[in-house]
């Protein structure tokens, strides 16, 4: 028996603050990778989510070059790909050719989580969670009557049912139990735990700079970045421009006083 996605509400990858899945359905896990921006053959791992979240990549990218990798995996019919990096939306590129897809997004620190769902390069449908009332896509009241069955929303599609004595948490699993039921829609507790799944670089790589890092890393005991997924982690760059850029203790010091 599947898991579903219910249980996902308020559950985040190992970075701590954020959980992104992309769902597919008529593609195999490496075809979704490279539709999301991998290299073909360029697969590293596998990873457990805890090993993903040490490669320490750069989440930011106002601040420095950015980059994303993915966890990839099959479960119920759908492939799906762990995001682990800033936030991405691959939806429109997912979908291409006749593929369904779906992407799933939790930030806990900017609310809602939100759910949408794609065919043929275009968004059918989606909502934030708790709050259905704002609908998206082409097809925005096409999930309406499973709002309306779930006991979320009024015909109207615009007055919720007793929103606020609901519980929040189970309001929300509500929720993600109409694409869970609609779509039959799953993934693995065991994939943000003991699972290990291959790892694709989806951004950011091959960093321009990736043989001069990895010499001075090599050079002076530092820990060697991933040779297949060619990233620079981030607190590996930090310490090579510390270590080479006469200027960087002036130019960041100035932002830590």
């Amino acid at each position: 028996m599947s898991d579903g996605i219910q249980w996902l509400v308020g559950v985040t990858t190992s970075s701590g603050w954020m959980l992104d899945v992309h769902f597919a359905r008529g593609i195999d896990a490496e075809e979704l990778a490279l539709r999301m921006g991998a290299q073909e053959g360029a697969g590293a791992g596998p990873m457990t989510d805890s090993e993903a979240g040490a490669l320490d990549v750069d989440a930011y990218p106002d601040h420095g070059p950015g980059s994303a990798v993915v966890r990839v995996g099959e479960d119920a019919g759908w492939t799906f790909a762990i995001t682990y990096g800033p936030y991405l939306d691959r939806l429109e590129e997912i979908s291409q050719n006749g593929t369904e897809a779906v992407h799933c997004h939790y930030n806990s620190g900017h609310p809602p989580t939100t759910i949408m769902y794609a065919r043929d390069g275009r968004t059918v449908c989606g909502f934030g969670l708790h709050e259905e009332d704002h609908r998206y896509g082409q097809a925005p009241d096409l999930l309406l009557p499973d709002l309306v069955a779930a006991g979320i929303l009024q015909p109207d599609g615009k007055t919720h049912c007793h929103r606020d004595a609901d519980d929040y948490v189970h309001r929300q699993r509500r929720g993600l139990a109409v694409f869970e039921d609609r779509f039959g829609l799953s993934l693995p507790r065991t994939a943000l735990a003991e699972d290990s799944l291959p790892v694709y670089a989806i951004m950011g790589s091959p960093a321009p700079d990736f043989e001069e890092i990895s010499a001075w890393a090599a050079a002076n005991d530092r820990p060697l970045p991933n040779e297949r997924l060619r990233l620079i982690p981030t607190e590996l760059r930090k310490h090579y421009e510390q270590a080479t850029d006469p200027q960087w203790w002036e130019r960041n010091g100035r932002r830590l006083t």
